[in-house]
């Protein structure tokens, strides 16, 4: 974690470091057992961008982070975490950042109880800052699953609507941004209007990272994903470059839509993949995510003018150059 991931603040690497050990500790039990399981995929690593958020939210008039701004994003990394370990249970994925994942190595069960432990501990996180914070993880842990039973009840369905996916993404994935963020203003003692704004930005943000994610799967090669290209349609899950592909209409749609509603055997997977890339949904589904870059630099303009505030700004562009676009 030497490089901060999006984010370029002056004093962020020992802000990593905060992060980094605040995070560790926060899953160490008595029990060296449940120690091991619920910490597993954070010694596996990863980018830690939701308490980066939190920290540089709260740094936006100038001010360093405090221990309940560190805290706080640490809270929302853990329910990041829980729920990658129930997405990985139902998903019956064999390996997450490199390593097996926690279901592979001790079983559904064990991964389902260490998830729910890493939510108890998120809530128990955010009990200690206050009722507020409290309360918005406990909503935004709602509307994950919200967000997660959307995507679900349309598995399969190539009729899937567009406002089906937006709102999934949504909750699922925006909206622990945006609580990230908010949280990062909250615990500072920012004035309505900056934790509003913040919030705002997470949001937004959130929204670009999901769509960058939903086309890195479509674009990116094997080797680059660590797992098949297309995994997602494989699955079952259309997202919004599929969406638009069959939107578009004429014979290359017809025949995307033909192959899906099933699951996808390799020859086929290649095939979709090959009328995905090439028949402009990758591009228009590009394009909505520079709106809602757009929308997230725009939230900039409501808030202090400082160093974090240009990390913020740049933030979208870097994740969409991500794309090599």
């Amino acid at each position: 974690m030497a490089q901060l991931p999006f984010f370029s603040l002056p004093g962020m690497p020992g802000d990593l470091e905060r992060i980094d050990a605040a995070l560790h500790a926060s899953v160490r039990t008595p029990d060296a057992y449940l120690t091991e399981i619920a910490s597993h995929l954070i010694v596996a690593g990863g980018k830690r961008l939701r308490p980066v958020l939190t920290v540089v939210a709260a740094q936006v008039q100038g001010a360093p982070a405090s221990d309940g701004a560190v805290q706080g994003g640490i809270a929302c990394e853990l329910v990041q975490t829980g729920s990658l370990y129930h997405d990985d249970v139902m998903d019956e994925a064999p390996t997450r950042r490199g390593v097996e994942t926690v279901n592979a190595k001790w079983g559904n069960l064990q991964a389902i109880l260490a998830g729910d432990f890493l939510l108890s501990r998120a809530s128990e996180i955010a009990a200690s800052l206050g009722t507020e914070v409290a309360a918005l993880l406990a909503r935004t842990i709602g509307r994950l699953c919200e967000g997660q039973i959307e995507e679900l009840r349309h598995t399969y369905n190539a009729a899937r609507p567009e406002s089906s996916y937006l709102a999934s993404i949504a909750g699922k994935t925006a909206s622990l941004y945006a609580t990230s963020a908010r949280i990062g203003g909250l615990v500072a003692g920012f004035d309505r209007p900056t934790v509003e704004a913040l919030t705002g930005y997470g949001e937004a943000f959130g929204m670009v990272f999901q769509i960058v994610d939903d086309l890195l799967d479509l674009t990116a090669t094997d080797e680059e994903l660590g797992k098949p290209a297309g995994h997602d349609m494989v699955e079952g899950v259309y997202t919004l470059p599929v969406l638009r592909t069959l939107q578009s209409g004429g014979i290359p749609a017809a025949s995307l839509l033909d192959i899906l509603g099933k699951p996808l055997e390799p020859s086929e997977r290649e095939k979709a993949l090959e009328i995905v890339r090439t028949r402009g949904g990758v591009e228009s589904a590009l394009g909505t995510a520079h709106e809602w870059a757009e929308r997230a630099v725009a939230a900039c303009d409501a808030l202090p003018s400082s160093a974090a505030t240009e990390a913020l700004r740049e933030a979208p562009a870097a994740l969409l150059a991500g794309l090599g676009r």
